[in-house]
């Protein structure tokens, strides 16, 4: 499971102009779903992301997570976070999970990470075309890979 977390001001998922989920202060989750995830990979990287210290405490050193702040959170499903780029220009996902596969641990993903920062997160919907509107805050993006823990 590979994740691109970015700390938002603001932030909201579009489907066919209408929007279907928005944030005030949090975070924006994109996750892509291999097929080697695990119910330990959901755990991990759900606890791992709520408890990451990278909201800024009044001295303004990035020192408080979101669960800190009472921050908000949306979660994207992005299967293109498991493209290959090794041969040539197109990319390929076969390392990305089918449907079948990506849908229930996306949907464990939130359910998991709403239990971590205990209240109700954003989602986009999966396999939509959507359009992501996002006012990154500071810029902090933070990529984490539960196949690469270091």
């Amino acid at each position: 499971m590979i994740a691109v977390i970015q700390r938002v001001t603001n932030s909201s998922v579009k489907v066919k102009e209408e929007i279907v989920s928005s944030i005030s202060q949090g975070l924006l989750i994109f996750l892509g779903i291999s097929n080697e995830d695990t119910k330990e990979d959901i755990i991990w990287l759900s606890k791992k992301i709520a408890n990451l210290r990278i909201f800024n405490d009044l001295n303004g050193v990035m020192n408080k997570s979101v669960i800190d702040i009472n921050g908000e959170a949306i979660v994207v499903s992005q299967f293109t976070l498991l493209a290959s780029t090794k041969k040539g220009n197109r990319p390929s996902y076969i390392k990305a999970a089918k449907p079948n596969i990506a849908i229930p641990i996306y949907k464990e993903f939130i359910i998991q990470f709403e239990i971590e920062i205990n209240k109700s997160v954003g989602s986009g919907i999966f396999g939509a075309d959507m359009k992501i509107e996002l006012l990154n805050d500071g810029p902090v993006t933070i990529i984490i890979d539960t196949k690469n823990k270091n």
